[in-house]
């Protein structure tokens, strides 16, 4: 059996789980769950990473020790997965024995092999970073992360000679571009290897200054760097170098891009000067925003994911995660976006579908899958389609495409709702015709089995729900008894006579809650203060900078370009805005540039349009154009810019 180990990043106790957090979490226990879907045999890994300055500041704080307030910190993470519907199979600590006398064989390992010394250093010391910075790496003498200025330090340590394996690093990245998604970040590492910014590698800190930490093998006056410390949680707990070390290893990292660099350049630089194989790949993806910003407590903006999920749902919040942020790019959250996609996706469409279907056969089949005939055109086409549907979905989901996968998933879900509709089923009741009947109820509830079998990796709550209201049996808390393999390739029909649920209503719709009402006092001056400064309104056909600010334009590069096949006059785009994957855009350009013309042209355009369906494709954003004597030109940047450059 093939093996699949996913790891989280570990994540520091210093503060409480956010929604970053979260959104890892649950996207690593999606393709766990996947993994687990398509018989492979799998591990997911989480943890977190208790060694460093910080958390002694953030101990001292709260007048603990640090162990007193690691266990508390770890304790909330461990209580808060089970909420999101997280089942790791493993969870790591770097306090854990076992951590700890792994660390110091790996560390006597590349000591022994010559990679490590001991020598003075001075260097500009990030106490948010727990690290040192060069000065090409500080931006005008500040700290790139934190935007604080460091501290100068000159002390003894030792160090790691990290320098020693980039060029072989640099190799190793071009010779495997999967190794790194999406390919954005892949370049950066590049440049980062490139900018001749990177040394040889602190690795410890004098006890003198710092004791709270993994000591030294080789000497006891120091303690491990928290780095080199915490990314070995990846084999400590597979038991390395035994345990299930060969089982599962190597295996696949999920980390949000602000780690970036300790995963892409320190992690397998690593490994090789310890002669171990390196991970198979590194996925990265982008923050989560509020408004645009950052998440921040000082600026009052962070999404509570417990709370979410008690006023929504865990799988409602689960399924807009995946959904709403194309891995490797940055998102935006707001309760507004997120009523919205429950209640288009997943009320209106698949609740809708359950719902209206499982009534229909309790109304005329007494909740039991029906006789079917031979199936016509109409119905051999949605066949095809679920096929076709299934195949993207695994392949998009594997690929970490979540969100496309789930698109490609929800074609088949609002096709099978427009198949209710034209074969009627109620008008074939009337007439009697009891076998074609059968046969139009026979292939929605295959499908809807399908569509329940694909979302267990997103919703695993709701697939149980779905499938047990078709009748499939599913054991609580497994990965469903069902091939999704031969799910894809045939169209096997439910057993006459299976029992179905009589009705659904998994997800009725939401509202938005109502503000918080003011005190009338503070009513009345708000409202005095608004009319002070309203601006003045806007002429007609005149829009607010507001409104000008909410379009979201990049610069983008065609990759490829073909004729709509149902529409003479539309071009067909996948153009790369540096999202890590193509966006599907259509285009009235046909008339006036030949698609093999526009491969390799950069182009402008809007991106945050609703997605729209043009004679059955969709287009996600509008290539900007101008007209002059009738001809349309597309506007372009005057000279080459990055992928995904922003137009301001």
């Amino acid at each position: 059996m093939q093996s699949y180990f996913v790891t989280t990043p570990i994540y520091y106790v210093n503060a409480k789980p956010h929604l970053g957090h979260a959104y890892t979490t649950v996207v690593a226990d999606a393709l766990a769950r996947y993994h687990k879907l398509s018989g492979e045999d799998t591990l997911f890994l989480t943890g977190t990473d208790e060694h460093g300055d910080k958390i002694v500041q953030a101990a001292e704080k709260e007048g603990k020790t640090p162990k007193e307030f690691v266990d508390g910190i770890s304790a909330r993470f461990q209580s808060l997965w089970p909420q999101l519907g997280v089942a790791n199979d493993r969870f790591v600590r770097t306090t854990d024995e076992q951590h700890v006398r792994a660390v110091q064989k790996f560390l006597q390992k590349v000591y022994d092999a010559g990679d490590i010394y001991f020598g003075e250093f001075g260097g500009h010391y990030c106490y948010g970073c727990e690290r040192f910075y060069t000065e090409k790496e500080l931006e005008n003498g500040l700290c790139p992360q934190h935007q604080t200025k460091p501290e100068f330090i000159s002390e003894k340590n030792y160090f790691f000679k990290m320098s020693k394996y980039l060029p072989w690093l640099r190799e190793h990245i071009e010779r495997n571009p999967d190794f790194i998604r999406p390919e954005r970040y892949r370049n950066e590492l590049l440049g980062m290897i490139d900018s001749g910014g990177l040394e040889d590698l602190c690795i410890s800190r004098p006890k003198s200054r710092l004791s709270w930490g993994i000591e030294l093998p080789f000497d006891k006056d120091y303690v491990c760097y928290v780095w080199f410390d915490a990314l070995l949680n990846y084999i400590s707990a597979l038991g390395w170098p035994e345990g299930d070390y060969a089982r599962y290893w190597p295996g696949e990292h999920l980390v949000a891009k602000d780690i970036l660099k300790p995963h892409g350049i320190f992690w397998p630089t690593m490994l090789k000067a310890a002669g171990m194989p390196l991970y198979k790949r590194l996925n990265v993806h982008g923050y989560w925003l509020v408004r645009d910003t950052k998440m921040s407590k000082s600026l009052g903006n962070v999404v509570d994911p417990v709370d979410m999920c008690q006023r929504y749902g865990q799988d409602a919040f689960r399924y807009f995660l995946l959904r709403e942020m194309h891995f490797g790019s940055d998102a935006s959250f707001s309760e507004e976006a997120f009523v919205g996609r429950v209640n288009a996706d997943l009320a209106n469409d698949l609740g809708n579908l359950f719902s209206r279907v499982l009534s229909m056969c309790a109304k005329y089949c007494d909740s039991k899958a029906p006789e079917a005939g031979p199936l016509n055109d109409d119905d051999k086409a949605i066949a095809e389609l679920s096929a076709g549907a299934l195949r993207n979905f695994r392949q998009l989901f594997g690929n970490v495409q979540f969100s496309q996968a789930l698109e490609s998933l929800w074609e088949l879900v609002r096709a099978l709702n427009k198949y209710v509709d034209a074969q009627a089923p109620w008008a074939l009741f009337k007439q009697g015709d009891q076998l074609r009947l059968g046969t139009v109820m026979q292939v929605l509830l295959t499908a809807m089995r399908k569509i329940a079998l694909c979302v267990w990796p997103v919703m695993p709550q709701a697939s149980v729900t779905l499938l047990r209201q078709l009748g499939q049996e599913t054991p609580d808390g497994a990965a469903p008894a069902v091939s999704l393999e031969a799910e894809t390739e045939e169209f096997a029909l439910l057993t006459p006579g299976t029992a179905l649920a009589s009705s659904s209503n998994l997800f009725p719709r939401r509202d938005m809650p109502a503000p918080a009402e003011a005190p009338a006092a503070e009513k009345k001056k708000e409202k005095k203060e608004k009319k002070e400064k309203a601006p003045a309104a806007p002429a007609e056909g005149e829009i607010t900078f507001d409104h000008f600010k909410a379009a979201v334009l990049r610069v983008g590069t065609v990759r490829r370009a073909e004729k709509h096949p149902d529409a003479d006059r539309i071009l067909r785009l996948e153009i790369d805005f540096g999202e890590g994957q193509l966006r599907q855009i259509l285009s009235g350009l046909a008339e006036h540039y030949a698609p093999e013309d526009l491969v390799g042209k950069q182009v402008c355009a809007v991106l945050n349009l609703a997605p729209r369906k043009i004679r059955g494709l969709m287009s996600c954003g509008m290539v900007l154009t101008a007209e002059k004597d009738g001809k349309l030109c597309l506007l372009q940047p005057a000279d080459v810019m990055p992928d995904g450059s922003v137009i301001a």
